[in-house]
């Protein structure tokens, strides 16, 4: 999918450290000089950043959040693209606890589809390789309506999720009935949903670019996303901090997932592809970990965990993600999107993922990084 540049685990934590001073460190590691940031900062406003950074300290048994912001504003629309991924599937998990005669393991299918696969399968391509088929049999499964109430109702805002990805029926707002198997030779039908149509989005840069291709003809317009999904940095601040520490939140505002549920909602956000036997050549470590590894195709240090959903579409880059070093004891979370479309035409397939943006959100995470080995906590 991308060409990376080689960059060892050693080279990685061997960096050599700066200073560490008493400005805003997010402020601090975009000020940075090494040529993956300056390129971006350099020419700001065509890249549409916003970004979030988050500290974690534990004070007296408590998970203490302190959050620094980059231009993160929930008024300047970005395309969140695969990250929606992720609220599906912990709403998914959250029905699934409500429903007796389903779990994990359940086998199903959507009507029409001769994929036959488990709830846990879906969850786990989601997160191991951005499976959009995956994604679409959980929305199928819970119907938008439902998916953006479970949202809301935890504190996860604002958020609006309106279609599948990369489907022909994305936009349809009646979901299809799954055949569920109750057991090897019992099966169940559910019922459509119907829910309720989009509405377009008021928001700025909704319309972006000066072109886009449609059915291979260019039409000289900006790219409308009114329709599109919407989910921004503090809505996927939100959910990311809710997933790894919910005992940081009052009970109205913590998913009801079991044990078995959370830990397998875990284990899932941070496996590598390879070790669920993907093909390391093609979906090697950092397939989908932009931070810190996003530039290498070597693998990830075994004591660096990276709890994450990343998106990518439309020339929009986004991670979300919760990064552990157990080695050194340091944990924190990066939430950050980037615009790379230098041509201002929209689906051309002329992105400058590689060139730019992967780059920008690696060096990043190791900016961060070097940050936090030194933090005093």
């Amino acid at each position: 999918m991308w060409t990376r540049i080689a960059l060892t685990a050693a080279t990685l934590l061997t960096m050599s450290c700066k200073e560490v001073s008493n400005e805003n460190p997010l402020e601090h590691a975009l000020a940075s000089e090494n040529p993956l940031i300056r390129n971006v900062m350099d020419h700001l406003k065509e890249h549409e950043v916003q970004i979030r950074y988050t500290q974690i300290d534990r004070r007296n048994d408590s998970i203490v959040f302190t959050d620094f912001d980059f231009q993160v504003d929930a008024e300047n629309y970005f395309y969140p693209a695969s990250t929606a991924k992720f609220p599906a599937a912990v709403a998914t998990l959250e029905k699934l606890n409500e429903i007796d005669s389903l779990d994990l393991n359940t086998r199903f299918y959507v009507e029409g589809d001769s994929v036959e696969t488990t709830f846990a399968k879906c969850i786990s391509e989601i997160f191991a390789v951005s499976d959009n088929a995956a994604n679409n049999r959980l929305v199928e499964f819970l119907g938008q309506d439902d998916l953006n109430r479970r949202m809301l109702r935890r504190g996860v805002a604002p958020i609006r999720i309106a279609h599948r990805l990369s489907a022909p029926n994305a936009d349809d707002v009646t979901t299809k009935p799954l055949v569920i198997y109750l057991n090897d030779s019992t099966t169940a039908v559910t019922e459509s949903i119907i829910n309720t149509p989009a509405k377009p989005l008021q928001l700025k840069y909704i319309k972006k670019g000066r072109a886009f291709y449609a059915e291979d003809s260019l039409q000289m317009a900006p790219f409308d996303f009114s329709l599109k999904n919407y989910y921004p940095i503090q809505a996927q601040s939100a959910l990311l901090k809710r997933t790894i520490f919910p005992e940081a939140f009052p009970k109205e505002e913590r998913f009801n997932l079991n044990q078995t549920q959370r830990d397998f909602l875990l284990e899932a956000m941070h496996t590598l592809p390879p070790q669920l036997g993907y093909d390391p050549e093609e979906f090697y470590d950092s397939y989908v970990k932009f931070f810190m590894f996003g530039d290498s195709t070597d693998p990830m240090p075994d004591h660096i965990k990276i709890y994450n959903k990343v998106g990518y579409a439309y020339g929009t880059l986004t991670d979300c993600a919760y990064i552990q070093d157990t080695q050194n004891q340091v944990d924190f979370m990066i939430v950050a999107t980037i615009l790379v479309n230098s041509d201002g035409i929209f689906n051309d397939d002329a992105y400058e993922y590689d060139e730019v943006g992967i780059p920008f959100l690696a060096q990043l995470g190791r900016e961060l990084y070097q940050y936090e080995l030194q933090r005093k906590r």
